[in-house]
């Protein structure tokens, strides 16, 4: 048991008194005074023994008595609140909230706190005010227990204390101490303690407190969470926070990348951002809207950061630094920078996918942590970056530019180590063989080097076995994860048209979708001399429905708006094609040796080296899993 938490000291006469209460930084006026739970022996709790305060387990202080008002930033002004704005349908509420419509009233926003999360859906049996009214009876109303250690599972976090009193800051913990005593099955929640503490700010007293905190723990709404319970959930939304990174802000993920050897240590702190970095001005707003929202309303917010994080910064500015801590400090002083309503504005521009394919996503990474040991009861645990720049060999790229690529691709993939499946010098150029030595792995990174000196590849989320589903004919199979990429001359990424689009896959029913557009894309004859001029031209595939896919990203989750947009992958005994419609990102023909590269309409690239090229080598790298 941890040997932190609420130490009762003596009294002058020698019996034991009230709960001490913490220190608060003085001069802090955003709130972002904290403390560390570690797993050292720590007296978290100072105070002189006249300041102690008797404990009363069923004290009900008035709403906003927990709150040092001297230290609270100015209320933003408001006029006039209608008073049926608790009537309003969720839609209207969510714009509202959005638009910080409660944000100068402290009574509304209560109000609004209360009514909200009475509202979600959570497991039958849930602590109410009245369990807690009970168990702080119990737990604190001993005047022979002197001390009350914190629960386990806040080894190791931090506790923003969010311009709370001394009494705020003894209920934040007491509240805290309950929770571990009710939910037992809580291993990892870094984020809780920030969550309680902003709750109160708004909670007629500890018990309202408790049962609000309580109702978001135990919620059950289909595809959607608010507070992660587990190291393998906190890790598995640090993953996905990754993922849409990669995505949604290639340009801050690609200097991220290139500045740090951890890519994912740097993502790992994404809540933190909001939950603590973040002044309590801003960090209440974040609030309003997951109240509203759920988790995905996070990864918005936290992406517009790291979006105006790159505005912010070179790359020159950031050799030597170290980032993570770099971003941690312009969270802090986002002020500077940005005005809560323009982070808000910017957050709710960018398009995500939906909450659905987002808790998909949730579920592959979580599955991929748990191939690797990481268990529901696994406590807080480091990670390293896959790839060993001490070990790595590959004939085609060096260390540094697979870091990159290895970047690029999904968190629950780079988790394992590159495993090298099939090299023309090694293997020969033969397409069998290619087929041979790739089937099973799922998925690969396919990297070539022309005889130009030219570099570019593809990732490619599906098994090269699924090919042969298609029977006689030759299919398009794989999901919305396949990307093709340059490295030589320059390094660049391209990944599917609905990536930087979603909303277009779903406005057009599947009645109006029309058939792959007329233009069949021909690879060169091995011949070096019947360039461009052969008449063995191979045709683009008639794209089929496809077999098993990745849960995430997969063709059948959208309504396209034409098949040419998810032809990913092709193979059969003529050769392999990356891309189509319009043209082909990628092909190569049999021997391996000649290949052809063109814009096309599944991942809106332009050529990704000479158009018509000899192939120098060609790697296929796998997962170790």
């Amino acid at each position: 048991m941890l040997q932190v938490g609420l130490s009762l000291p003596r009294s002058p006469g020698g019996a034991a008194g009230g709960f001490p209460v913490a220190e608060l930084a003085e001069g802090d006026n955003t709130g972002s005074g904290q403390e560390m739970f570690g797993s050292s022996p720590v007296t978290i709790v100072i105070t002189s023994e006249a300041d102690t305060w008797d404990i009363d387990a069923s004290s009900c202080l008035g709403c906003g008595q927990f709150v040092d008002w001297d230290r609270m930033p100015d209320a933003e002004q408001q006029a006039h609140i209608p008073r049926d704005i608790l009537s309003k349908p969720p839609k209207e509420l969510k714009k509202l909230a959005r638009e910080g419509y409660w944000a100068g009233s402290h009574a509304l926003r209560a109000q609004v706190y209360h009514q909200l999360i009475q509202q979600v859906a959570c497991r039958l049996v849930t602590p109410d005010a009245l369990v807690y009214r009970d168990v702080a009876g119990r737990l604190f109303g001993k005047p022979s227990v002197s001390s009350h250690p914190l629960p386990e599972f806040l080894e190791g976090c931090s506790m923003p204390t969010y311009c709370l009193n001394l009494e705020g800051v003894t209920a934040l913990k007491k509240i805290l101490i309950c929770v571990g005593n009710l939910f037992p099955d809580i291993t990892y929640s870094p984020i809780l303690p920030s969550l309680v503490a902003l709750l109160l700010h708004y909670s007629e007293d500890e018990a309202q407190c408790f049962e609000n905190i309580s109702r978001l723990i135990a919620s059950n709404a289909p595809h959607t969470s608010y507070i992660d319970q587990s190291f393998l959930a906190h890790q598995a939304s640090c993953m996905t926070f990754g993922d849409l990174a990669n995505k949604h802000c290639p340009a801050a993920h690609k200097l991220i990348a290139s500045t740090s050897e951890n890519v994912f240590e740097v993502y790992s702190e994404w809540l933190s951002w909001l939950f603590h970095d973040l002044p309590f001005n801003y960090a209440i707003r974040v609030f309003d809207v997951y109240l509203l929202e759920g988790q995905k309303v996070l990864y918005r917010i936290a992406l517009a950061l790291l979006k105006q994080y790159r505005l912010s910064v070179t790359s020159a500015e950031l050799e030597g630094t170290d980032i993570k801590a770099d971003l941690q400090a312009f969270v802090q002083n986002i002020a500077e920078h940005v005005t809560v309503d323009k982070l808000l504005e910017r957050a709710f521009g960018i398009r995500l996918f939906s909450r659905k394919e987002i808790w998909l996503l949730q579920m592959a990474n979580r599955k991929a942590l748990m191939e690797r040991g990481i268990t529901m009861v696994q406590r807080r645990q480091s990670f390293h970056l896959a790839v060993d720049m001490q070990n790595f060999s590959s004939s085609i790229v060096t260390a540094q530019e697979m870091r990159i690529v290895w970047s690029w691709i999904p968190e629950r993939f780079s988790l394992f180590p590159p495993l090298l499946l099939f090299s023309t010098s090694e293997d020969g150029c033969s397409l069998q063989r290619f087929y041979t030595c790739c089937e099973g792995y799922e998925p690969t990174v396919l990297l070539i080097k022309t005889a130009e000196g030219e570099v570019c590849g593809a990732f490619l989320s599906s098994d090269w076995s699924e090919r042969k589903k298609s029977g006689a004919t030759s299919g398009f199979f794989g999901t919305g994860e396949c990307f093709v990429f340059t490295v030589r001359p320059e390094m660049e990424r391209y990944e599917w048209v609905f990536i930087k689009k979603p909303e277009l896959a779903k406005a057009v029913p599947r009645s109006r979708q029309r058939s792959p557009s007329p233009s069949p894309a021909s690879l060169l004859s091995s011949s070096p001399h019947g360039r461009g001029t052969s008449p063995n031209r191979l045709a683009v595939p008639t794209p089929q429905r496809k077999g098993r896919l990745s849960p995430f990203l997969a063709v059948r989750h959208f309504l396209l708006p034409s098949k040419t947009a998810s032809m990913f992958m092709s193979g059969s005994r003529e050769g392999i094609i990356i891309g189509g419609g319009g043209g082909q990102a990628l092909s190569l023909d049999a021997s391996l040796l000649w290949g052809r590269t063109e814009p096309c309409e599944t991942f809106d690239n332009p050529p990704l080296c000479q158009e018509n090229f000899r192939v120098q080598l060609l790697e296929v790298w796998g997962f170790r899993n």
